[in-house]
This record gives structure tokens, sequence and C-alpha cells, in this order.
């Protein structure tokens, strides 16, 4: 496979220190696999005060907060305003025609990563938002008739209401300034915390996995994504695997760093790279990743572009090579019969996380 499959950091879209925060965004022309995969990423931090204006966007997307608290201000299309708690460890799913806004009234930095699929978007790998404030607006484009027609207001009022805001994407509200209060009940069905949900996977001394569904998180569905949080200890193995249903995995390393190494087709290894926090990798369809931790440990949120991936594994208790009959694999490997019950035995009781060696 000739495109590049190596990881990418992020790169600045807009906004700036003192300005409120700052986005930024994976380029498809540096990360092609995005355009290739139609999936978008982007990133949001946001100082203390700041505010990412109310907009949204060409794309359904899955949210992952990395870092800090604040509040996610969500409505769904013809319904009421959700006013949703956030910290770090929640995932949120934005399906199509939300509009979103973000705010961070405490000391320390919010960092929201955004996930989504491309394919009705207006480019292939990247999200197109649209501001309902700020010098980007949507109303800044209609003629002051239109507004004031449509808003019923003065167009001496309208001039003011339109272009008074000079900001663009995010602002700095003034520390004074009252903000809306998140809601308890709001925060059902809309977020869940993948580091204190119940574990889909927990291996001792290999990791951990928690997997975004509709139960858990019902707008998933609504979103047609499949997400999951991975943690793996210090010095152990992802088995190596594949998603056997033609989905692509799109792996942000959230923390910690790793070796990871993708075999496609032939037999080719096509990727074996280092991978540290901050990270973004794609993975094509039906090829075999595998991860090792450094000692320090590997953390990942991925999205699938299926709302209900299936995997394959090919190691390990629940791996395809087990469900081989014997004279298949002897045959295969060309190995004799005692071989083949010795590779048999091993891995028999760990199942996609292999504990480092003693």
């Amino acid at each position: 496979m000739d495109i590049d499959l190596h990881p990418k950091l992020a790169k600045k879209v807009y906004g700036g220190e003192g300005n409120g925060g700052t986005y930024y965004a994976w380029c498809p022309d540096e990360l092609p696999m995005l355009k290739n995969a139609n999936i978008g990423a982007g990133k949001l931090a946001l100082e203390k005060n700041g505010l990412a204006l109310p907009r949204y966007s060409d794309s359904a997307k899955v949210a992952y907060v990395l870092q800090g608290a604040g509040v996610a201000g969500i409505v769904m299309p013809e319904k009421e305003e959700k006013l949703v708690a956030i910290k770090k460890g929640d995932a949120l799913a934005i399906p199509f025609g939300c509009v979103t806004w973000w705010y961070n009234k405490e000391d320390a930095e919010l960092v929201v990563l955004f996930l989504g699929e491309t394919s009705k978007a207006h480019k292939a790998g990247s999200f197109t938002d649209f501001f309902l404030a700020g010098t980007n607006g949507i109303f800044t484009g209609f003629s002051t008739e239109f507004v004031s027609r449509a808003w019923d207001l003065p167009e001496d009022v309208v001039k003011n209401l339109v272009s008074k805001q000079q900001g663009c994407g995010i602002i700095k509200v003034d520390a004074s300034s009252k903000m809306p209060e998140p809601k308890a009940d709001h925060r059902e069905g809309m977020a869940l915390n993948c580091e204190e949900a119940p574990l889909d996977v927990d291996i001792k001394n290999g990791g951990r996995v928690v997997v975004l569904t509709p139960k858990n998180l019902p707008l998933v569905g609504e979103v047609g994504l499949g997400a999951d949080l991975v943690r793996l200890d210090g010095g152990a193995m992802c088995s190596p695997g594949f998603s056997c249903d033609s989905a692509y995995q799109v792996t942000y390393i959230v923390r910690g760093s790793g070796r990871a190494q993708v075999v496609g087709v032939d037999g080719k290894r096509v990727l074996e790279t280092t991978v540290k926090a901050g990270n973004l990798f794609i993975v094509p369809r039906f090829f075999v990743v595998s991860k090792i931790a450094d000692a320090d440990g590997l953390e990942w949120f991925s999205i699938i572009s299926t709302p209900s991936p299936i995997f394959t594994h090919l190691a390990g208790s629940i791996g395809t090579w087990k469900a081989l009959s014997s004279e298949v694999i002897q045959a295969s490997l060309n190995v004799d019969s005692a071989l083949e019950q010795e590779f048999r035995k091993k891995r028999a009781a760990e199942a996609i996380f292999f504990p480092p060696p003693n």
C-alpha cells in the first residue's frame, strides 16, 4: 500500500492563546487515510472562560473529553437545549443537525477530541462547521433586510446583533458574565464516562476495554459509529486482529507510548512505528494491527466506521487458529503434530490482551 499510514499530530486551525482557546484538526493532505476512510478528526482546547461558539457540522461525530471539565450545550433538531456537565473520560455522540457549544469555567484547560464520518461532508476527511455567531457566522452572509424579517427586528438593531461579536469560532467570556449551569438530568443518555463505566474486557496485567454501544450511550446508534476506550498495561500486547466487516479503525493515543505494527496485502508489513500521546492513525480495512505498550502503558480511544463492529483475532484463546482443526494447521504451517500441539496449547486462557513475559 503506497498511502502513508504513519501517525500524525493535529495542526492549529484557528484561535490561540488569550483568545479563549484553540481548535486543531488533522489534515487529509498530511494523513491521506482520512480521505480514504471518510473520517474527520479535530481537537478543541479551551482556556478558562473559553467559549466555543454555537455551531453545527456537516458530519456526525463522537466527542471524547481528554482532559479538564466544563459544559457542553447540545440542541437536537427542533428540541430543547441540553446542558451537560462534562469531564475527563466522557464520551458524547453528536448526530447530524445538532447545534453545539462548549464552555470551560475551570482553571485547567478543557480538551475535547472529535472523530466522525465524512461521507456526507463537503470535503472527504474534514469537518466543516457552520457558526451561528462571530465574524464567520451564518447571518453575516445575509442582507440586513433578510435578517430583519427573519428575526422580526428593526434593521438598525439587526446590524448591531450581527456585527458586534468580533470573535471567530472561539471567544473568551468576561469572568463576571454568568453562563448557564449544567442540569443533572440532562446528562443521562447524553454522556458516558469511559473511565468509570463497567468494563467489557478486563485482563489482569493485560488491559481493559469499554465499548460504546446504543445500550450505554443511545445516540451512538444515530451517529452510525462504534467507539471504545482501550487501556493496555505496561509491557502488555494487544492481539493481532482485524475488522472483518469492512470497517476502518481510527485510533487516537490518549496516554503513554508503545509500538505498533500493521500488516496488509501479501503479508507485507506496511507500518512499524512508535505511537505516543497526541498521535492519530488509521488502519485500513482488513489490515491486521497489533500494539505493544511501553513500560508506562498505552491508552487509546478509537472509533470504528460501523456501529456494531466485528473483529477477528489471530492469537489468544479466541483466536482463529484455535478453531482450525489440527490437520489443517499441520498442513498449513508444514509442521508435525508435536509442534502443532505445542502451538495450540499456548495462549489457551488469554484473550485479546497478553501480559508482558515473565
